[in-house]
């Protein structure tokens, strides 16, 4: 059986590079506690390793960089241990925090190649990463709403800084995007056709690494630059910046629930925008509320506030059957009908939304992150 993460460390013209494959193909790549501390501990280890001058990351396959989480898994979790505590999943959540704000926060360089599907946690890996590639293939979406969760690992940061209301409406639609809309949105930074991996990874290894994290940033950008530059008449075309205006229009309401009617009652042909509003009009009342107050509650946080605060959140959410409900329709079942606990947004009674955004345990165990 492979390891379900590849670790190497590539010699480069002085130093070397870190090189970390998501190795689960199967899945998407997508991630398990085993992968989250297997991906700490090694991160951990190069940050003080001066020989390492560089971490690249990447997923194996065509298909996926990393599809999320493992959500059946914290399914199952949530299934086993009704309305308490959910050992697995909320040990998966507070681990992978810890790991996303380690990216976030790292000394080194640490390069993301996002090629193919980036959605969930993969999106929060790539997020962190101080050099996000995408190429021709990248899919990302964070289609929480879908499930009765939220654009977490992060998500509370990076959509709150999305242009305009792209972000929200991003969080409350699942709408997915592409190479040109990452960038757009801020969640990307260069768009280089994946043919270009290889040589981006020996450029990378003939680089003279310094002691000094900064220039080494520079000698990345000096890398991917050539690369970006060949490969930009290739970028495809995006759909957020074009429908930004009618984002913004979609996204005033008098409230919340003004803006939920009228994503959902949208009359539209363009293809991009219809299956954001059925996405929307099909996922969880509770789940749209939740991830508006959350996006609100934070919008001014700094990331090491932001983190705690969306593990709490993410801890009373797997305590709560709406999200074991979601994940079997969508995910276990597949039979797309889930039984949500409240037909409209104006149905859930304040109290109920209320009950997610205070503590569950004595202390948050991501207090003092930073």
């Amino acid at each position: 059986m492979s390891d379900a993460v590849l670790f190497e460390e590539l010699p480069a013209a002085n130093g070397a590079i870190g090189r970390i494959t998501l190795n689960v193909e199967a899945t998407l790549n997508s991630l398990t506690l085993e992968m989250v501390d297997l991906l700490q501990d090694k991160l951990d280890a190069w940050a003080g390793d001066a020989n390492i001058a560089a971490v690249f990351i990447e997923g194996a396959g065509e298909k996926a960089f990393c599809a999320g989480g493992d959500v059946q898994a914290l399914h199952r979790s949530a299934v086993e241990q009704p309305g308490g505590p959910c050992e697995y999943a909320e040990a998966f959540f507070e681990r992978e925090y810890r790991m996303n704000y380690t990216l976030h926060t790292y000394p080194k360089p640490v390069i993301c190649w996002g090629h193919g599907i980036v959605m969930g946690g993969g999106l929060g890996v790539m997020a962190g990463c101080s050099h996000r590639v995408v190429t021709e293939r990248t899919r990302i979406a964070m289609p929480e709403v879908t499930i009765a969760l939220f654009p977490d690992v992060g998500g509370s940061w990076f959509l709150n800084h999305a242009p305009g209301k792209t972000g929200e409406f991003l969080a409350l639609t699942g709408a997915s995007v592409n190479a040109a809309d990452a960038i757009f949105v801020g969640i990307a930074d260069r768009f280089i056709l994946s043919e270009h991996k290889d040589a981006v990874i020996s450029g990378l290894l003939r680089k003279e690494w310094t002691a000094d994290s900064e220039q080494n940033h520079a000698l990345v950008r000096r890398v991917l630059r050539p690369f970006a530059e060949q490969s930009l008449a290739a970028s495809p075309a995006g759909q957020v910046e074009p429908h930004a205006a009618t984002i913004a229009q979609l996204l005033d309401g008098d409230d919340i629930h003004a803006v939920i009617d009228q994503i959902s009652g949208l009359e539209t042909d363009d293809p991009w925008l219809a299956k954001a509003r059925d996405s929307l009009a099909h996922g969880s009342p509770l789940a749209a509320l939740w991830i508006h107050r959350q996006l609100q509650e934070t919008r001014h946080m700094g990331l090491a506030e932001i983190f705690p605060a969306e593990l709490q959140l993410a801890t009373n959410i797997v305590r709560h059957p709406e999200f074991a409900e979601g994940v079997r329709a969508l995910l276990i079942d597949k039979d797309r009908n889930p039984a949500w606990q409240y037909g409209k947004s104006r149905e859930v009674p304040a109290q109920v939304l209320e009950s997610f955004f205070r503590a569950p345990w004595p202390e948050n165990p991501l207090a003092g992150l930073a």
